[in-house]
C-alpha cells in the first residue's frame, strides 16, 4: 500500500521592499513641483518628460527670486524719494531757523533801545533842578556857558530871548520815564489806548502785529 505524499513545507514570503527615500533639494535650490513625476512619467533626471518638469521648476524658482529682489527701477525711485524727503526736511528747518533769527534780531534791537532810553532817563534825573518835578508836565532843558545843564519851566518862546542854550523839551511820565517833545503825541495816544483797554477789559484781536483798530474811536 502506497504511503501518502507529504506536503512540501511552506516558504515564508519575503518582506516588502520600501521605496528609497528621495533626497531633499539643496538649500536655495528649486522646490520639487507636485505632479512633476506623474506628468513626465519619471523622476527628475530620468527621461524627456522629467527634463521639462525640471526646467519648469527652475523657471518658477528664478521668477520668485526676481520678485523678492524687486525691479531695479523701483530701487532707484525709492532712493530718489528718500533724498527728496531729506532735502525738504532740511529746507523746512532752514526756514524756521530764519524766522527765529529775525525774531532774535528784532529782540536785540528792542533791548538796545530799552537800554538807551534807560540811560537817557537816568541822566535826565540827575540834571540840576530848583523845583519838584511832577509827572505829566513838560520841562525844558538848557545848558549854561559853564556846561551845567538844568531844567526850567519856561520854554524858549516864554523866555523871549533864551539866556542859555536850549537842548530840548521832555515830558515826565507817570512811570518816571522821559519822553522827548517830538514823541509826546505818539506816546500819549498809546497811553490812551491802554487806558481804554484797562477800563473796558477788552480782549486784543489775534494778530501777528499790534492792531488797535476800533479802539481809538
Amino acid at each position: 500500500m502506497a504511503q501518502p505524499r507529504q506536503a512540501p513545507p511552506l516558504r515564508e514570503a519575503p518582506p516588502p521592499r520600501c521605496p528609497a527615500p528621495r533626497q531633499a533639494p539643496p538649500p536655495g535650490g528649486p522646490a520639487p513641483v507636485p505632479g512633476m513625476a506623474a506628468a513626465g512619467g519619471a523622476e527628475p533626471g530620468g527621461g524627456g518628460g522629467g527634463g521639462a518638469g525640471l526646467a519648469l521648476a527652475l523657471a518658477e524658482g528664478g521668477a520668485g527670486r526676481a520678485a523678492r529682489v524687486g525691479d531695479p527701477g523701483d530701487l532707484v525711485a525709492l532712493a530718489r524719494q528718500v533724498q527728496q524727503a531729506g532735502d525738504f526736511v532740511r529746507a523746512n528747518a532752514c526756514n524756521r531757523l530764519t524766522v527765529i533769527a529775525e525774531q532774535i534780531r528784532y529782540l536785540q534791537e528792542q533791548a538796545r533801545k530799552v537800554l538807551e532810553e534807560a540811560n537817557r532817563d537816568a541822566d535826565l534825573h540827575h540834571v540840576a533842578c530848583n523845583f519838584v518835578k511832577k509827572p505829566g508836565n513838560i520841562y525844558y532843558l538848557y545848558r549854561r556857558e559853564s556846561g551845567q545843564r538844568y531844567f526850567s519851566l519856561l520854554s524858549p518862546k516864554e523866555w523871549g530871548t533864551s539866556p542859555h542854550e536850549f537842548l530840548g523839551a521832555y515830558k515826565l511820565q507817570h512811570d518816571m520815564s522821559w519822553t522827548p517833545f517830538e514823541d509826546i503825541e505818539r506816546r500819549d495816544a498809546e497811553i490812551n489806548i491802554l487806558d481804554k483797554l484797562l477800563s473796558r477789559q477788552a480782549v486784543l484781536p489775534l494778530c501777528t502785529e499790534p492792531n488797535f483798530q476800533g479802539l481809538t474811536k
